[in-house]
């Protein structure tokens, strides 16, 4: 979990769409999760609907493994990690919880790759065969 400063320059700096898409892109090429978010808590509790389910965020990375990413509204962006995945940039301008239609697009978003069966965590791999 990165938390920034609570004010400020640094903060302001850390909190932009380009800054925060190459932590997730160094995250995922480093550890390859099935997914990863740049969030505030707080528009995580609005927005997840199951405990254990892959998260949607402001950025979201998904694994390949999880499924192939449909068609999102813009001003949606979807890039590609390598060959890891995707990473999902729902808008280049902060997405905060205080604002409704912030909530409500992220909400859509999450609607639509529920729908499309990436919100389902994949089964975790034992070694035990």
């Amino acid at each position: 979990m990165l938390n920034p400063p609570d004010e400020g320059p640094l903060r302001e700096r850390i909190l932009s769409a380009p800054l925060l898409a190459e932590v997730l892109t160094s995250l995922a090429t480093a550890w390859d999760p099935d997914f990863a978010i740049a969030s505030s808590s707080e528009m995580v509790d609005l927005v997840e609907k199951r405990n254990g389910e892959v998260r949607v965020g402001w950025l979201t990375y998904l694994s390949r493994r999880l499924g192939t990413v449909p068609p999102l509204p813009a001003p949606v962006r979807i890039e590609p990690v390598g060959t890891l995945g995707w990473l999902l940039v729902l808008s280049p301008e902060r997405m905060t919880a205080t604002n409704p239609e912030h909530v409500a697009f992220t909400l859509r978003v999450r609607e639509l790759l529920d729908r499309a069966g990436l919100l389902q965590r994949p089964d975790p791999v034992t070694g035990e065969e």
